[in-house]
């Protein structure tokens, strides 16, 4: 997973990229809000990204602003690591978006499980994303029987959008997660059933 690492202190920044490439991450850097903005604006962003609050320009507050209002479907997981740690920054920066908030001085294992919990975050979205996608996969096909369909006069039989003609059961199997049994209604078993059972009874009587 890639990491966007946002300080505009290249000891603190150099020491961020250090502890993420030996945990396994890809990191990319930014000394700066605008740098940064510029960054998470593009289609291949980091999926989660690790801000300062203090910087000059941008500061880490407005940035988090700023892609909160992105009109992307999913936004990077943002953590703020910030020597502001009185409880009212801490709540400023969560109301500002940020997910989590670590305090400079920080602890590498500190930072390592936070980081780990927003990747279980970004996993968890992306696996509810899935099942969204799948319930309207669904919903598309059961909304493809709606509307008029063309069934003949006589066997019944329908056509599909291919012009080709099938068996009722068929057609709603391949365009639903329906399944069919059969059975026999009180009407056709008066008709059909009935009159057969007679007949065959008839035939072993004259057999007789």
């Amino acid at each position: 997973m890639r990491v966007l690492v946002v300080d505009d202190e290249p000891v603190v920044r150099r020491l961020l990229e250090t502890s993420l490439t030996s945990w396994g991450y890809e990191v990319v850097s930014a000394a700066g809000g605008e740098e940064a903005w510029g960054v998470l604006q593009r289609e291949d962003a980091p999926a989660l990204a690790i801000l300062d609050w203090t910087m000059p320009g941008m500061d880490g507050l407005e940035l988090c602003k700023k892609v909160r209002a992105l009109p992307k479907p999913t936004k990077p997981y943002l953590i703020f690591v910030t020597a502001k740690a009185r409880t009212r920054d801490i709540v400023t920066g969560l109301e500002a978006g940020a997910d989590d908030y670590i305090a400079k001085p920080f602890n590498r294992e500190e930072l390592r499980a936070r980081v780990h919990v927003g990747v279980r975050m970004l996993e968890l979205q992306a696996s509810l994303a899935d099942r969204v996608r799948e319930v309207e996969d669904a919903l598309a096909r059961v909304k493809q029987l709606h509307g008029l369909l063309p069934i003949c006069s006589y066997c019944k039989k329908v056509r599909d959008d291919r012009n080709y003609w099938q068996q009722v059961e068929a057609y709603i199997e391949g365009h639903s997660a329906a399944q069919f049994t059969h059975g026999i209604c009180p009407d056709c078993r008066e008709k059909y059933v009935r009159p057969e059972l007679e007949r065959l009874r008839q035939l072993r009587h004259d057999a007789e």
